[in-house]
């Protein structure tokens, strides 16, 4: 009973984590999904984002300017991603890592040190692990403005050029679509987000950390992916799935923490994030190979 009381007590810290990350993960769904591009800058720009925030609050500027320094980071990150691959020609995932490489020793620049921590006791911050409701509510505010933001600008002019790339390049050439610089506006709005989501979740955690990014491309992914396989089907408009995909990383981190409450050491995370992404990624194909035997086995019984 009291480690079932353990796990409900962790549970809204779960929902809070998942709010603030599924942000990120829908900056990675602009890529994966939308963009068709796959973008590994998240891995540095979340933690340039939180970096940013830390540095600008510590100097004395209130939270909604230090988040906006973060998103403006993160959309610099993009941007240097999109150069690399558009202007340059270098292939779409080694621009991502290039970035990420670089980004670590520009993070430390920014901190100064690995680590930089930030109080909620000396400082005014949106959120904190200390008021858990008060985070979920915040973070669920970001989420649906940006939802909404999002919706809107994806239905603009230049929003219906970037899925168009996305969905085929070649075709939007033809059309007179400058398919480069719409790659790189994606990845500036996609990165910029990741760098939204490290400036709530520095402030959430009180620091920020040269290595909070490490590994936050599977936690996006994962949620992408738990978002379409099981939401995929019902939610069909582009605002809905974006909200599946946050659901996908609350979901997430729901499933991290009663893995945690059933006794699995934290030094296994990135084994279970692993697993839990292949899961999620063979249950499609399966259900596919499962739905195709299924009809050629009915087709031969009626032959």
């Amino acid at each position: 009973m009291f480690q079932l009381a353990a796990l409900f007590h962790a549970l809204p810290g779960s929902i809070a984590q998942g709010l603030i990350w599924g942000i990120m993960a829908v900056g990675v769904y602009i890529t994966y999904k939308v963009l068709d591009y796959a973008d590994l800058t998240v891995d540095g720009s979340i933690a340039t984002g939180g970096a940013v925030a830390v540095m600008v609050m510590l100097s004395g500027r209130n939270v909604y300017v230090a988040l906006l320094a973060a998103t403006l980071a993160g959309m610099a990150a993009g941007l240097a991603t999109g150069i690399f691959h558009a202007a340059f020609g270098i292939p779409a995932i080694l621009s991502g890592i290039l970035s990420q490489l670089g980004l670590y020793s520009i993070n430390m620049r920014i901190l100064g040190k690995s680590n930089q921590a930030i109080s909620v006791d000396q400082y005014d911050l949106l959120l904190s692990l200390r008021e858990i409701p008060r985070a979920i509510f915040v973070s669920f505010v970001f989420c649906a403005v940006m939802i909404g933001i999002l919706y809107w600008f994806f239905g603009t002019e230049l929003g219906r050029a970037v899925r168009a790339t996305g969905n085929n390049e070649n075709m939007s050439r033809a059309q007179g679509i400058n398919t480069k610089t719409m790659k790189v506006i994606g990845l500036m709005i996609s990165n910029g987000l990741v760098g939204l989501a490290g400036g709530l979740y520095a402030q959430y955690q009180g620091n920020a950390d040269v290595n909070m990014g490490r590994g936050a491309i599977v936690i996006g992914l994962a949620a992408v992916i738990i978002g379409g396989v099981l939401f995929g089907r019902v939610f069909r408009n582009f605002a809905l799935r974006m909200t599946g995909v946050i659901i996908g990383a609350v979901l997430y981190f729901v499933v991290i923490a009663v893995v945690l409450w059933l006794g699995l050491e934290t030094t296994d995370m990135k084994l279970i994030s692993a697993l839990i992404v292949a899961a999620f990624l063979a249950v499609p194909y399966l259900k596919a190979q499962y739905d195709a035997g299924h009809i050629r086995k009915g087709g031969g019984d009626n032959a």
